[in-house]
């Protein structure tokens, strides 16, 4: 068993409250979710910054190929959005025998 973990860093456009950056992230994570329904998707850093936003996700897969091919999907989808910069993007994967 396979768990790859995403953490994306994202810089957002034109947000000048706390209230406008849950207008932009809440729709990603949805999409991102929608799209790879098989991920878990959540905001997980940068809570009270209303520019940027850390995006975690995470997908649990037989082999390392499959879920680093979902993970690179996933990453493509978000920063391809007009909206957002990608500042950076932290693959990791772990394997049921690693100690």
């Amino acid at each position: 068993m396979y768990v790859g973990a995403l953490t994306l860093d994202i810089l957002l456009g034109d947000v000048h409250s706390l209230k406008q950056k849950r207008s932009v992230v809440r729709p990603l994570v949805a999409e991102v979710h929608r799209r790879f329904p098989g991920v878990a998707v959540a905001e997980t850093g940068h809570l009270d910054l209303h520019r940027r936003a850390e995006v975690g996700i995470a997908v649990v897969s037989a082999s390392a190929g499959n879920c680093k091919e979902v993970l690179d999907a996933c990453e493509r989808l978000v920063a391809f959005r007009p909206e957002i910069e990608l500042l950076s993007a932290r693959h990791r994967l772990y394997h049921d025998e690693d100690d």
